[in-house]
Parts: structure tokens; sequence; C-alpha cells
């Protein structure tokens, strides 16, 4: 596979031809042929070589990722949740639009949340609700935005480059690499669904095949266990396989099966191994932190994604062992109707698993390393409809950021009395992608990946870091 421009600084032989240059550097500072990092960066910056400074830089910064133990966990709030019935309530509205529930004070004096949210309002400290996300296209379904940060649809690939936009997860994997070669860098905990957008757990796009996510708990749950193959004839498989897939690739003219040998030694090194089955195995965590996790349920609600609140926490066990990134899919928050009971069945059980995360994050010295967000693609109409639910409205909806090391404990953005449009901080998806890109050592102003027809693209679209957060 192609390296995509990015390359280890320091490094020999990833230029045709290398100008040795005498200087007073010390040999310390010297690369294994001699050049001095000074002489390198002037011949960078001339562009001799077919190597910039900014390549170099670029180099240099993504080398320190792979040794980094930085993560995010997504939660995909599927369906959309009622963004004026969690993080801003608006008791000054008509009835028609007030709702039925109450704010409630929390931690952080002048913030308040849904009465339904109490145990995020005793961490409120350590939260960020954002009531002023937009992006969304339109008002359809779909999870791609809440992955990618891009303007586009899982759905509908047009305006997209060869492959399509990869996700999060997919970056991560491709840049920062593996912490161990037993563990997935990109782990999706997404079952089926019945609307395929709330299943996805984000698409690899024209990263491929190998920087996409495993599924421990879809369609390759029961793959997980060798049942009564030997080592002679798993040896056997992966050869079988191999040769399969040569000659899909030769098949093939999308570049999309580039990969597919990675993909398969990492799957067959983590048969093999005991260390992703450990993560896995929630029988090894301490009970009472069960308990705070708490179960959940673990059926899909129609056609959308469980309310599980042991995803949370295998979220936490999964990136403790080494996961890059971790998405997880909760619920279905489409209340076309019956809103408020809607939201009776899925916000306290949010409310356990994300404050139970979080908290656990802080507790075990991993709240300035793995970023948490959690979100769904728009918002939710101002105006309760005849069947007492609130309908698709893209205009603006919410999100919840929280440790990563970012600056917590406020809230941000407004929208107007009837939460219809935005009065004050608009924040794009793409603001947020670029706030998370930045805290795991990543300029994603600077760093670009290859599409497969070859074209360099930015990770974000013009967007810069949330200087609140940062």
């Amino acid at each position: 596979m192609r390296d995509h421009g990015l390359f280890a600084a320091g490094g020999c032989g990833f230029l045709g031809v290398m100008l040795t240059i005498s200087g007073s550097a010390s040999p310390r500072s010297r690369f294994c042929d001699g050049v001095s990092r000074r002489d390198f960066l002037r011949i960078g910056s001339l562009g001799l070589g077919g190597l910039s400074l900014p390549g170099l830089l670029q180099a240099e910064q993504l080398a320190g990722l792979r040794n980094s133990r930085k993560a995010v966990i997504m939660i995909y709030m599927a369906g959309v949740p009622p963004h004026q019935d969690l993080y801003e309530l608006k008791m000054d509205a008509p009835s028609e639009v007030r709702g039925e529930f109450r704010p409630i004070p929390t931690n952080v004096p002048g913030i308040e949340i849904c009465e339904l949210l109490p145990r995020m309002a005793e961490i409120m400290d350590k939260l960020v609700p954002i009531r002023s996300l937009y992006g969304a296209p339109n008002g359809s379904h779909d999870s791609f935005m809440c992955y990618t940060g891009k303007v586009g649809s899982t759905l509908d690939t047009n305006g997209q480059p060869p492959g399509g936009w990869p996700s999060i997860g997919a970056v991560m994997s491709k840049l920062m690499g593996p912490v161990s070669e037993n563990i997935p860098p990109f782990v999706g905990l997404a079952p089926r669904a019945g609307h395929p957008p709330y299943g996805s757990a984000g698409k690899p796009g024209y990263l491929g095949f190998s920087h996409g996510p495993f599924r421990p708990t879809g369609p390759g749950k029961e793959e997980l266990v060798l049942k009564a193959i030997n080592a002679g004839r798993l040896d056997e498989r992966q050869g079988l396989l191999r040769s399969f897939d040569q000659f899909r690739r030769e098949a093939d003219r999308t570049g999309m099966m580039e990969g597919l040998d990675e993909f398969h030694q990492q799957a067959f090194g983590m048969l093999t191994s005991s260390e992703l089955a450990n993560a896995l195995n929630l029988e090894n965590e301490d009970p009472k932190v069960r308990e705070r996790y708490g179960k959940g349920d673990a059926r899909n609600v129609g056609d959308g994604a469980p309310r599980n609140l042991e995803h949370f926490l295998l979220a936490r066990r999964l990136v403790e062992a080494g996961a890059r990134c971790v998405t997880l899919n909760f619920g279905r928050w489409d209340f076309h109707s019956q809103n408020f009971s809607g939201m009776r069945s899925h916000a306290p059980l949010f409310d356990q698993g994300l404050s139970a995360l979080v908290e656990d994050l802080h507790e075990r010295g991993m709240a300035d390393d793995v970023s948490v967000v959690a979100w769904g693609e728009f918002g939710r109409t101002p105006m309760i409809n005849k069947d007492a639910g609130r309908d698709h409205w893209p205009r603006v909806g919410c999100g919840l950021l929280a440790c990563g090391g970012l600056k917590t404990g406020q809230a941000i953005g407004a929208t107007d009395r009837l939460g219809g449009e935005i009065t004050d901080r608009p924040v794009h998806f793409g603001e947020v992608f670029a706030t998370l890109y930045h805290q795991l050592g990543i300029d994603a102003g600077q760093v670009t990946l290859e599409d497969l027809s070859g074209r360099p693209h930015y990770l974000v679209d013009g967007h810069r870091p949330m200087p609140e957060l940062i």
C-alpha cells in the first residue's frame, strides 16, 4: 500500500536521490546519511527532491502520533435527539413548543439541563454541551456527518471522491496505526439495524478495507471463536484467503481491494491472541464498575440501535487496551410521535452510561488522552406536532463533548426563544472534527490523505479547532 506521502522524518531511503551537505551540526543532530536536521529543513524549504517543508513537518508530526495513546470514543445517537429537551430547555416558549420537562441546575453555575439527566448535571464541570450544532445538508437520517464531519450522505456518494470520505476511525487507523497488533485501531460497537445508517460504525472510504472498523458486536461476532480449527488448518485458510484476494484484486479496477492482505493479517492475529478477547470480556471487570455503568437494553429499538450501557464500558476497556477509536450507536431517538415518553425511555439510560464513562476515564487517569463526543445528525422541530412528537429540523442540533484535555465546564452556543434558529456561536460538525484531531496531535488544516485517484484531501473542509476548547 502507498503511504500517501506520510513518512517518518529522519528515515533513510524515502527520497530517490539524497543530497549530502557538509555542516557543523553535532553527530546527534544528523540523519543516517550525515545530513543535519537544519540542512535537511533547508533542502525541504526549497522543494528539492520532491520534499516540501510542510511535508517534512507533517511527517515529523505524524511520526510521534504512533507512540501516543490518545483516542476518541464517539456515541452516535441514532435517529437524532431533541435538542430543546436535552441541553437548552425553552421555559419561556409557548406550551406547544416548551414541552413537558423542566431544567435542573448543574454543578456549573448558569448551566441547566433536562431533569432526566441528573448524573450529568453532577459532573457538568467535566462536560461541554453544544447547543448550536449545524451542518446537516437536509433532514434525511444519516450518520455520515457524525463520523466524517463532511457534508454528504452515506447512501449518496455524489460529490465524494473515489472510494468515499473516510470516517474519523479510519483516518486515525491510517495516521496513527495500531498500539498493539492484536487490538484493532478502529472498533465499531454497532449491530445490524433496520435502517442501515443507524447501524453504521463509520466507513473506511478511500482508505480501504484495512482501515475499516472491526465490529465484535456485529456480523463477525461469532468469528472471534476458533472453535475446532487447529493451527495447521488456520494456516491453510490464511493461504486460501490470500489466493482469493489476489484474484479479486486483479479483477478489481476501483482500488478498493487494496489492503485486504493487511486486513486478513490483522484478523488472524486477533484470532490467535487473547488480548482482544480479554478486552471484550466484561467478566474481567470490577463488579462495582459494571454496576455503575449498568446493562441497559441490548435489543435494538425498532430499526435503530440498542440502548446497551455495556457498550460504554466496552468502549473504555477497548481504548484502555489500545484501540484508537471506538464508535457506539445508542437508541433510536426519532420521536415523530410520543416524544416525551421516548425521552423518558432513552435519556435516563444515556445519562447513566455517559456519566459513568466520563467519571471512569477521569478516575483512571485517561481523561486527558481520550476524547468523548455524543451527537446526532440534526435537531428536532420547535413545534410539537399533533402526535406529541417533534419532526426533523436540520437548521440546528446539539452535541456533547467531554475529556480529551478540552476546557470543559462550559456550554457553547444558543438558539432563539423557540429553539429553532441559532443566535450565538454556530458550531459546524467540521469544527468539532478539527478540534478532535487537534487534541490527537493532528493538524487537520495541514495533513492530507490521497483518494483512490491519487488526489490529496484535507481532513476537514476549511474548519479550525474551536478556540473555546483548546
